[in-house]
């Protein structure tokens, strides 16, 4: 195993995604293999991931910036990270590798002393997170999920949850400088089979993998 970016001592966090050549980054195991391939598979794993919960009714969409089935890049604790409104009176709070502790904080601190409860939970080793990017995304995708991904029909920022290959996801669009691009966010424990499967699905269209493209 080859060293990049990762530390010499204490425990390493493994993916869901078992990588293909592995190196270290940010404290994680993950995929050294770069790609150039019009079809990506991405191993976002290490990002951190936050899970804010609160009433649907209560004011967390102003606080976070987002609602209930959109993504969008806002600042937290002055780091730009991607807010998802997951679900109702649920969102996704995406950084950068490291940053769980100080979007935790900082989303408390915003939060302040509201009347509603509030939950906020760092959920990085917990979850895992794919990219699937390229032109034939969502010829992919709707192999192994029964919904429309057409861009009329779920555009840039869009974000929903439902089944993929069987596995309950959160599925985000996040296009990258034009080019078709989602985030798909599941249990880790069902992480590795998301990722076979949509493997799977792409290998006609060339697929291959690597990790941590980021947020951007």
């Amino acid at each position: 195993m080859s060293e990049n970016n990762g530390t010499a001592s204490g425990p390493l966090a493994r993916s869901a995604v078992a990588p293909g050549v592995a190196t270290t980054r940010s404290g994680w195991v993950v995929d050294a293999r770069p790609s150039v391939a019009d079809l990506v598979l991405s191993d976002e794993s290490p990002l951190a991931k936050v899970l804010v919960k609160g009433p649907v009714t209560g004011g967390l969409g102003s606080v976070l910036g987002t609602s209930f089935g959109r993504a969008a890049r806002t600042a937290i604790g002055g780091e730009t990270v991607l807010v998802v409104g997951s679900g109702p009176g649920e969102w996704l709070v995406v950084g950068a590798p490291g940053t769980a502790a100080a979007t935790v904080a900082a989303i408390e601190q915003a939060v302040g002393d509201r009347p509603e409860f509030v939950s906020v939970i760092d959920l990085t080793h917990g979850r895992a997170l794919v990219r699937l990017t390229g032109p034939r995304v969502a010829s992919v995708l709707e192999k192994v999920c029964a919904i429309d991904l057409s861009g009329t029909v779920v555009p840039d920022g869009a974000a929903f949850r439902s089944s993929v290959a069987t596995v309950v996801t959160d599925v985000v669009r996040d296009d990258r400088a034009g080019m078709p691009s989602f985030l798909l966010h599941c249990e880790r424990s069902t992480g590795g089979f998301l990722a076979e499967a949509l493997l799977d699905a792409g290998e006609e269209y060339g697929i291959e993998t690597t990790t941590l493209v980021g947020l951007g």
